[in-house]
């Protein structure tokens, strides 16, 4: 299963003492494939470094970058499909290119995806693929 995995959940699944963490952990066992683009990292980074220490962002980064268990993927074509928060539109574009099964968030404004037809994007929301990846 591969998906992409909004800033918000991530900063949730770090610390070890978070009922997230097994989110990381099923990553690092293989349970499923994280998608990301340069501009995800790059999100990834900043906010992590907001609320983490340097050396906790730069071990989580450099796993997400070496793991054979992530993606890194490009997408050529915006689809502009979150009006309400168009910086939220680097997600949809990544889970679209890497036909991401799909997108982890707790942002509402992933919400106008459930409405549209095409493309098709499954958006579950933390405690969903917590519930799915960990039991």
């Amino acid at each position: 299963m591969k998906i992409v995995l909004d800033t918000n959940c991530l900063l949730r699944s770090v610390l070890t003492k978070s009922e997230y963490h097994c989110i990381i952990r099923a990553l690092q066992k293989g349970i499923y494939i994280l998608c990301y683009s340069h501009e995800i990292l790059t999100e990834y980074e900043e906010l992590l470094m907001r609320f983490y220490p340097a050396t906790l962002t730069y071990n989580l980064l450099n796993f997400i970058i070496n793991s054979p268990h992530t993606r890194q993927v490009s997408p050529h074509y915006k689809w502009n499909l979150i009006a309400a928060d168009p910086d939220d539109n680097k997600f949809v574009d990544c889970a679209l290119n890497a036909g991401a099964d799909y997108i982890v968030t707790n942002d509402r404004h992933f919400k106008i995806l459930n409405r549209i037809k095409f493309p098709p994007i499954n958006v579950i929301d933390i405690d969903a693929f917590n519930e799915m990846v960990c039991g």
